[in-house]
């Protein structure tokens, strides 16, 4: 016969692990924000947008551009200025930040093409780089 705790007992041990998890996860994301402080650095894998996203709304709600020196990032300010570096051949671009992204675990910045080019990493596709906020 059964007194109908049983499921009680189960469901409030399934809440506190559906909890600790939840923690577990926001915890794992906060680490990895960048200062947007002017000489603020940090390093990772860079990618870039294909053409395809030509006249896609940015998060920012102007166009994306492949021409112009744009970037996304997780959470740098719309506006934000950096310095990009790729490391394999020590090239620079400076660019704006109008989009949010990437969303590709290890990396930290999408450019857009021209920037992509500027350093050298279009072969390539993916390059080490080291950002730079310039302000």
């Amino acid at each position: 016969m059964s007194t109908g705790l049983m499921p009680a007992r189960c469901w409030s041990k399934g809440r506190w692990l559906v909890v600790l998890l939840c923690l577990l996860g926001l915890v794992g994301c906060a680490g990895q924000q960048m200062s947007d402080a002017p000489g603020a650095t940090s390093s990772g894998k860079a990618s870039y947008y294909s053409d395809r996203h030509q006249g896609a709304r940015t998060a920012s709600g102007e166009r994306y551009d492949k021409n112009a020196m744009t970037a996304a990032h997780r959470t740098l300010a719309f506006g934000t200025r950096v310095r990009v570096t790729n490391l394999d051949n020590q090239r620079q671009a400076v660019v704006r930040i109008n989009d949010r992204g990437p969303f590709s675990r290890g990396r930290v910045i999408d450019l857009s093409r021209a920037a992509a080019g500027q350093i050298g990493m279009i072969k390539s596709g993916v390059v080490p780089v080291r950002l730079e906020v310039l302000k």
